[in-house]
């Protein structure tokens, strides 16, 4: 793995070690303070740059483009809120997708299904192990975007994602996010219809370079990805894991997500 890892610079293949030790110290310290966690230079350039390349053909011929109309809850509607509710603000997001079973062939699948990774993953999340998902289409997802596509505000429905940069654009594709919005115990309806409207002055904005393997609680941290601009499309991966064995989508799902069922 070390011609695709940075695994010098980022030893989670050495249990054990001091610099393992310091690594997991790290990464739950800005999980704690920020809500996530980026490696950048994890995977390295060349081989982030060689899988986007190698799906390029299938992304253009043979994605399935998702595209939708939502609020920031992905949910027709949520109960207490009036119809117009600021928060309820929608928006549209669109994407190309390839799924799991798209990328078997790639070195990004290599990476998702490497033990450390999951181990490491795990350390830090504080869960006693990760697994990962038994859904061909859903495990593992390839994405691009381009200036007719759009990642809009959201919360993420799981715990935590993980997200792995392959192509970075040109200009714009910058990930921006409003760390710690909402908690199980207050939904704080009236912040995030000041996020949504544009007027949080708590947003915080990331710009990642190809390679970037980044981790954030999504579930209460709200985030968009802003427009891209220029021809150079920017390609990321999500990577899932879960606390359980044998998590899969429903065929509903699946069919809503990539369009078919697998």
């Amino acid at each position: 793995m070390k011609e695709i890892l940075d695994l010098e610079r980022y030893p989670i293949d050495q249990p054990g070690t001091e610099g393992y030790a310091r690594l997991v110290a790290w990464a739950k310290a800005e999980l704690a303070a920020t809500g996530m966690f980026s490696l950048e230079g994890f995977m390295h350039a060349s081989a982030a740059q060689q899988v986007a390349d190698e799906t390029a053909e299938d992304m253009a011929e043979n994605s399935f483009h998702h595209a939708r109309e939502h609020n920031i809850y992905f949910e027709p509607k949520i109960d207490g809120l009036a119809a117009d509710h600021p928060a309820l603000h929608q928006f549209r997001t669109s994407n190309h997708t390839l799924c799991g079973d798209q990328v078997a062939q790639t070195a990004i699948t290599k990476t998702y299904e490497y033990p450390p990774l999951r181990h490491f993953l795990a350390e830090v999340m504080g869960k006693p192990e990760l697994y990962l998902m038994d859904d061909a289409l859903a495990r593992l997802n390839v994405m691009s975007y381009g200036p007719e596509d759009g990642l809009n505000w959201h919360f993420d429905r799981s715990e935590f994602t993980v997200t792995l940069l392959l192509q970075k654009p040109e200009a714009g594709g910058v990930f921006e996010y409003r760390t710690g919005l909402r908690s199980q115990r207050d939904q704080n309806y009236e912040g995030v219809a000041k996020l949504v409207q544009g007027q949080d002055p708590k947003v915080k904005s990331m710009s990642q370079s190809a390679g970037t393997l980044n981790v954030f609680k999504g579930i209460n941290t709200a985030h968009r990805v802003t427009p891209v601009e220029g021809n150079r499309r920017r390609v990321i991966a999500v990577l899932c894991y879960y606390e359980n064995p044998g998590v899969r989508f429903t065929p509903e799902e699946q069919m809503g997500f990539y369009g078919r069922i697998g």
